[in-house]
Parts: C-alpha cells; structure tokens; sequence
C-alpha cells in the first residue's frame, strides 16, 4: 500500500513574530482609540425578509422580533441580537457592530474620525453607540451599554461522554443528540475581502484594538490575510473575530456561529438539507483557528458557518506567521469548494483591469496571488 510522502500531504510551517524568515514582512501595529470586547451583530439589507427568516430560523437562530421591515435575531447566549435584516432594494451585508470596553471613549471616535451618534432605538438592547465608515465605505456600529438577555436553554454538551482508547466514561449509557437545528450560541466572527490589505488592517487594528493572532504571507513575504482576536488580556478570547483577507474587491466572505458541539453541527446540516438549504462545504476542520465547521449558503447566496471546538489565547500570545496556500484553509474533510477563489470569468477580467488601471493592485501582487491560489491544495485535486 503507497504511503503519502511527506511532500505530498503537509503542513506549512508557522513562525513566531520574533522569528520570522528573512524577507517576510510583520504587519504593523498601530496604537489603538479604543478596545472592542465582542462581535454583537451583523447588519443585512434584504429584499426578501420572509426568505431569511426561514433560513435564519432553520441555521439555529431565535427570532426575537419580524415585522415587514425588519428582522432580528439572537442566539441562545445573553446578547440581545446578533443579526438585523432590514428591507431594502438589494439584498447586501451593510457592516458588523461591535460592543467596545467601558473604558473606550466613544466621542473620541467623533472628534478624530468624523464618526456619527446614533439613535437609541435603532441599538438592539439599548445603550449607546456611534457609526464609523471603514476605507471601503463599510458602516461599523461601536456600541456600550447595551443590556443582556437571560439565556435560553440549551441542552448539555456530549464532549465529556466521548469514549475514546484511553477513557471510556460513557458506560450503559447512549448518544442520542436530537435531531433539531444547531441552536446557535453566539455570533463568533466575520471574514471580509479587502483589495487594501495593508490599509483596511491599520484602520480595525486602530479602531477596534483587535490583534493578529495569525498572518498569512505571500511568496514575496507581503502579509496578505490575519485572523485577528479581540483584545480581552488574560481572559481567553477567539482565535478570531474579525478576518481581512486580500483580494480583488471589497466583500462580506462569510459568518460564522458557535454550536455547542460536533453532533450539534451534524444534526444541524441534517435539519439544513431536509429543508432545501443549499450546502456549501463541510464538514471538517480548520487549519488556523482549529474550528469544526460546516458551511451553508442562505437564500440570496451568503456564506453561513456553523463552528464548534475553536482555539482561544490571551492577549500576550505571540503573533504567528505562516505562508499563504489555498489548502492551509483546512486540515481534513471536503476539498474546499472552488467558489472560495476568484471566478475566473469574464467579470473577474474586467475587475482585475479596473483595479490595473487604477493602480489599485500591481501585476507582481497579482501574480503572486494567483500562485498561492492556483497551486493544488492535495495530492489528489
């Protein structure tokens, strides 16, 4: 029976900041304004309502409010809301919130970025906030103050029941998750395409005081995608909130929302495929971040994670670096599906000369991209 060879299935070494190759290039990191503590919700404008609602209620979701005009949503933890749908005349992602720490002074964020108040009654739970705009035009809420919800019931997690070859505690005893949607817990993080990397992580590392836990590189060692936690000190925090990825346009790539466990997200995709969800991959899991994930388009095409299982350090974890390659998206499971690169049609064409034109991407980063991307991710693909 042939063996993969060590070339054949790998993994890409990860550097210390500290110890990083020659010629790889650290991200900068700027002084912060301030210091987000939580991802709260995520912001959609939809033409359809009654679509998302199914789709939202489906993936795990509790309704919390429907009306003609707007949807909210929460999760079974003791945040008032992670998703607001409103109507509107296209279907698009409008920006995340974000709640900041007590000790951050929103007017600060007024005075030096132009930022706006907002009107208490748009703020799910109250509170206080202001809206900023991110270098693509994207509107970021900053929030304090909000109040919380008791949580709702959920059932225990199977993890401690695992039987394995060195324990056995479940004895005389069955698994036997129901079959019901994964309920959701919490919001975990959101992942954006940006054609300026460089700029576009300046400004959330300034805004929201988030930090990288692990930066990707391109084979000329430019970082071009970091997967960044929230900077809570020595409380465990995310492997990652907020994901900027380089790319060839400004873009929501996907959420993602914590389950409780792995038969939580099976029997979730079961209930998803019953009712006619369109599956997008999974399940499997991650490389950077470790997550157990499965992923899911909802009606008008956005990616939708279900995680469980994800990585968490405190704020002196040191930043890692590693070289970016299509295949370090995943450890086992599925091949990533094709849609997750650029399309190569006609459209991509005509972008990528607008951005030639503009001078917004040069031909070398180009390239390089499209040889982390094009390489094969395994043996057999």
């Amino acid at each position: 029976m042939k063996t993969p060879s060590a070339t054949a299935l790998h993994q890409a070494e990860s550097y210390p900041e500290s110890a990083l190759p020659a010629g790889v290039q650290p991200v900068p990191k700027p002084e912060a304004i301030g210091r987000a503590v939580e991802l709260s919700f995520l912001r959609w404008e939809k033409r359809e309502l009654d679509t998302t609602e199914c789709f939202w209620r489906d993936f795990g979701m509790h309704i919390v409010s429907s009306s003609a005009d707007r949807l909210v949503a929460r999760g079974t933890g003791p945040s008032p809301c992670i998703a607001i749908a409103m109507r509107g005349q296209q279907d698009r992602f409008v920006g995340p919130a974000f709640r900041m720490a007590d000790d951050t002074d929103l007017q600060h964020y007024v005075k030096t970025l132009g930022a706006d108040w907002l009107t208490p009654e748009v703020i799910p739970g109250g509170g206080k906030g202001v809206e900023v705009f991110d270098p693509s035009g994207r509107s970021v809420w900053l929030l304090q103050g909000q109040s919380t919800l008791e949580p709702l019931p959920v059932r225990e997690p199977l993890v401690a029941l695992t039987n394995t070859s060195q324990q056995a505690p479940r004895v005389n005893r069955t698994v036997r998750a129901p079959i019901e949607p994964a309920h959701i817990v919490r919001l975990g993080h959101v992942v954006m395409q940006t054609i300026d990397f460089g700029g576009m992580m300046d400004w959330y590392q300034r805004v929201l005081g988030i930090i990288p836990t692990d930066v990707q590189y391109l084979a000329d060692g430019s970082p071009t995608l970091a997967f960044c936690r929230l900077n809570l000190g020595e409380q465990p925090a995310d492997h990652h909130t907020v994901v900027l990825v380089g790319a060839l346009e400004e873009k929501y790539e996907h959420s993602a929302y914590e389950v409780i466990d792995l038969d939580a997200l099976g029997q979730g995709q079961q209930v998803l495929r019953a009712q006619g969800h369109k599956h997008m991959w999974g399940i499997g899991r991650h490389v950077l971040g470790s997550q157990l994930f499965d992923y899911w388009f909802d009606p008008d095409g956005f990616e939708y994670e279900h995680y469980t299982d994800g990585d968490l350090f405190t704020a002196d974890f040191e930043t890692a670096y590693s070289p970016l390659t299509f295949g370090s998206i995943w450890a086992w499971g599925d091949d990533a599906p094709a849609s997750m690169k650029p399309q190569k049609n006609l459209r991509t064409i005509i972008r990528i000369l607008g951005l030639l034109r503009r001078k917004a991407i040069s031909l070398q980063r180009l390239k390089l991209l499209g040889q982390a991307l094009d390489a094969p991710a395994r043996p057999w693909s």
